[in-house]
């Protein structure tokens, strides 16, 4: 996945059913008790028993799961109000019913992106949730749970006019693209592949922000816009309630182009907290929880169908 390269929509969603707010500062901030039911994307979830008790002593003692994460990157992490500190979004809404599953509360707090792992491995976080690939390198020095598997998208203008539905279909055609992003890569990538295949090759039209490339993309300058699955399907479901933009589903890459798996990290010194969390995610897999929350945001297609550990293989 492009992590943090593309900041794709201005901060705006839903709230979700939840009451509790983030922790903002320096995360000391006290969280809720926690409930032995809590709702989520429309989904009652109960405490598991078992899987609480399975938790470090010191989480348990506490009550809380310390999590950062980097707002605003939606449709993972967003602030509801423009300005103000609640936070919600698929990260937060997934730590919300991990939490009640564990019988405990993930408390966010907003840390800059290239910080968070040095602020897990200092002790100030036991984990983080904020659309984090999970690579071999960072493997090094935090644990992976993997949550989803997401890489580039198509966006298309409402009805999809131009049957736009796999890569190929680009040949020939004007596309957006924001700049220095690995969409842009990959379009450079497939310009090739048309040639080869004695095809037109895409016509890549490069925009400083993805703001541009999506004005672009609504004004009949492209035929298609690329950018992350994720923040593809957020902007087709909330665009104009839905009205203005459609996501193209390869069911070749249900996850995006060149996907690759996101992972919630966890602390090296909570190999249970880890184990726990793997857990509780298959738990939330099994009972639909899951696909729930990813529907909520429009990004069904990348959700996991089971809860991995360390899946990255570079």
């Amino acid at each position: 996945m492009n992590t943090r390269l593309t900041r794709c929509i201005t901060a705006a969603a839903a709230t979700t059913a939840l009451t509790a707010l983030s922790a903002c500062g320096d995360g000391k901030d006290a969280a809720p008790a926690a409930t032995e039911k809590v709702s989520v994307a429309g989904v009652t979830i109960k405490k598991n028993d078992v899987l609480h008790d399975a938790l470090p002593d010191a989480i348990k003692k506490a009550g809380t799961v310390k999590v950062a994460t980097d707002v605003p990157y939606p449709p993972f992490e967003m602030y509801v109000k423009e300005g103000g500190s609640e936070l919600t979004g698929l990260d937060y809404d997934l730590g919300q019913a991990l939490g009640a599953k564990l019988g405990v509360r993930f408390v966010f707090t907003p840390q800059k992106f290239d910080g968070i792992v040095p602020a897990i491995q200092a002790g100030k976080f036991d984990a983080a949730m904020s659309a984090i690939t999970d690579k071999k390198e960072r493997q090094k020095v935090v644990d992976f749970v993997d949550y989803s598997q997401s890489g580039s998208g198509i966006l298309v203008v409402d009805g999809n006019p131009d049957k736009i539905g796999v890569l190929d279909d680009l040949c020939g055609r004007k596309v957006a693209v924001q700049a220095a992003t690995n969409q842009l890569e990959l379009l450079k990538s497939h310009k090739t592949e048309c040639e080869k295949a004695g095809k037109e090759p895409i016509d890549i039209q490069s925009f400083p922000k993805d703001s541009d490339a999506q004005l672009a993309l609504r004004s009949g300058k492209v035929v298609a816009q690329v950018l992350t699955k994720p923040a593809a399907g957020w902007t087709a479901k909330k665009a104009d309630a839905g009205k203005t933009f459609d996501l193209v589903d390869d069911p070749a890459a249900p996850g995006g182009y060149n996907a690759s798996p996101n992972g919630i990290a966890v602390s090296k010194q909570l190999p249970r907290l880890t184990d726990a969390i793997q857990k509780a995610l298959q738990s939330l897999i099994e009972d639909g929880t899951l696909k729930a929350i990813y529907d909520k945001y429009g990004v069904a297609s990348i959700a996991v169908k089971e809860a991995t550990k360390n899946a990255a293989v570079d």
